[in-house]
């Protein structure tokens, strides 16, 4: 069989949650009302086992680790296919990408800016009523600039838009649902499986075995009681005894 599973991190909650659950049990309540042991402490004692109760429903917690681990698999597996894109929206990982994101907003800009120059400089020639050849093919120009600018802009726009709607969906795909795992019925299946045997074979004789040392007479004696503060005694020390100097005998003659 090996060496049992350690517990994952992710799954500590489901462990001190089916804890709960058996020490809310009527069985477990009796006891330690009869034990007089406190929940508090026994929660402790469980918590802190997690090593040895886990290990009696080591087979149901490997299963369900294995289908887990298939199931997060097959909805990300497409994470890491094609090349990584560079920051920034789109396809910019594409040569030439950004210089046409670039063109894309300044020309709008630009053939408006150049629209509105040569509409104000035409009809200011006309109502001057100095050089009207030139005035008029500056309106021309300028009408011409305006409809660039125009059309430039619904382009951009579109585009901008096709970028977003594209990228949506690859952050969609790339980035699989967590709770799409977990709506497996197999996969709920199967930790629903580990947290029964996790609570009948692991958790509650645990529990009844603790139980039952604390309520047993003279469990504080000898052994020392499970759910009590050790007693620190401290070793027969004798304190010295300060009379003096003892005088020295006197010589026999």
């Amino acid at each position: 069989m090996g060496r049992p599973s350690r517990l994952g991190d992710e799954d500590r909650s489901d462990y001190a949650s089916a804890l709960d659950e058996v020490i809310a049990s009527p069985e477990i309540r009796r006891l330690l009302e009869l034990s007089g042991t406190p929940v508090d402490r026994l929660r402790v004692r469980g918590l802190a086992a997690v090593a040895r109760t886990t290990a009696a429903a080591d087979a149901e917690y490997r299963r369900y680790t294995a289908l887990r681990l298939r199931a997060r698999g097959a909805h990300g597996g497409r994470r890491g296919d094609g090349a990584a894109p560079l920051s920034g929206p789109g396809d910019q990982e594409r040569p030439g990408a950004g210089v046409l994101a670039v063109l894309g907003v300044l020309t709008p800009v630009l053939a408006a800016v150049a629209a509105a120059t040569f509409l104000l400089l035409g009809y200011g020639l006309r109502l001057a009523g100095a050089l009207s050849a030139l005035a008029d093919t500056l309106v021309g120009v300028g009408w011409f600039s305006l409809v660039v600018a125009a059309v430039t802009a619904l382009v951009s726009v579109v585009a901008l838009y096709r970028t977003a709607a594209k990228q949506s969906a690859a952050d969609a795909v790339a980035v699989p649902d967590p709770s799409a795992a977990a709506d497996s019925p197999a996969l709920a299946q199967a930790r629903q499986v580990w947290l029964v045997a996790l609570r009948e074979r692991g958790i509650r004789p645990f529990l009844l075995q603790e139980l039952a040392e604390a309520a047993a007479p003279g469990a504080g004696d000898g052994r020392g009681s499970r759910f009590s503060s050790p007693a620190f005694a401290g070793p027969d020390y004798a304190r010295p005894g300060f009379e003096g100097p003892t005088p020295p005998a006197p010589r026999q003659p």
